[in-house]
């Protein structure tokens, strides 16, 4: 009998948190499609309209991602991270990168956005510069890894267990619950910024979405006009209970007249209205 042989991955030279040199060259890779930062500004802003970002969280896209690899540097900038606490830095300065555990917790969840041509958010490239896959699951042991397929609108959300990364399933809704915060990540389609796309959208517990300014702004619209309606609604009632109160009073008065009229036309005839009402 022949044994197939075993692909062993190779064991990890060690790990080390340092600081990034200030003169290290960080990727300077352009964005594959004007989409990607549109959607990683639309999964921040729904959070922070919501005030669901902690003071001491950091929330970037294309932001470098740092550790030592035996006696190398490695950089890897996904779309969009989310780490929940990092310690401050002095004012005025600017955070080129991040370097887990030397700067704050390690990130909780990272996310891919896939292009046209794949950029080796799926790869599991064990050597150096090693592959994102491999770089998030092993070396940064990120919790959450998602990839978005913003063009087909497929969604793979992958949680770390034991060592590897495993699909999540998702819900009826076809959302992936993310402890890590606090909410359900799935795909809306629709239109924002003059583009209509496949975009990553929150949706909280118990199913109500996080929306964006464009759609508070509309959702205020909205408000404002049901209440415009209202207060035209509350008008137009208030003018024909006037008009009722009118016409009623207008009845009375000429009830009145034709009572005075009609007592009048019995005292030419000699009869004494009053005798009569008694």
């Amino acid at each position: 009998m022949t044994l197939s042989p075993v692909r062993l991955t190779p064991p990890l030279p060690p790990i080390r948190w340092e600081k990034l040199p200030e003169d290290f060259p960080l990727p300077d890779e352009p964005v594959e499609s004007t989409l990607q930062p549109l959607l990683a500004a639309a999964l921040r802003e729904a959070l922070e309209l919501a005030q669901m970002i902690p003071a001491q969280a950091l929330i970037a896209s294309n932001f470098g991602l740092c550790s030592t690899v035996g006696d190398k540097v490695v950089v890897k900038a996904p779309d969009w991270v989310y780490v929940p606490a990092v310690q401050p830095i002095p004012e005025g300065e600017i955070r080129r990168s991040y370097t887990p555990h030397l700067e704050g917790n390690p990130p909780a969840i990272v996310m891919e956005f896939i292009s046209e041509t794949e950029g080796g958010e799926y790869s599991i490239n064990p050597h150096y510069p090693y592959g994102k896959w491999y770089f998030y699951e092993r070396i940064l042991q990120v919790p959450v890894y998602v990839i978005f397929h913003p063009k087909t609108g497929e969604l793979d959300v992958y949680r770390l267990e034991n060592g590897r990364y495993t699909p999540v399933s998702a819900d009826e809704n076809r959302r992936y619950w993310i402890p890590e915060i606090g909410l359900f990540l799935g795909v809306w389609r629709g239109q924002k910024a003059e583009t209509k796309a496949n975009w990553l959208r929150w949706w909280t517990a118990d199913g109500s979405l996080l929306l964006w300014g464009s759609e508070h702004i509309e959702q205020e619209r909205q408000r404002a006009e049901q209440e415009r309606q209202r207060a035209e609604q509350e008008r137009q009632r208030a003018e024909q209970e006037r008009q009722r109160a009118e016409a009623a009073e207008a009845a009375l008065e000429q009830a009145r007249l034709e009572q005075q009229r009609l007592a009048a036309k019995l005292r030419e005839l000699g009869v004494d209205p009053e005798a009569i009402a008694d």
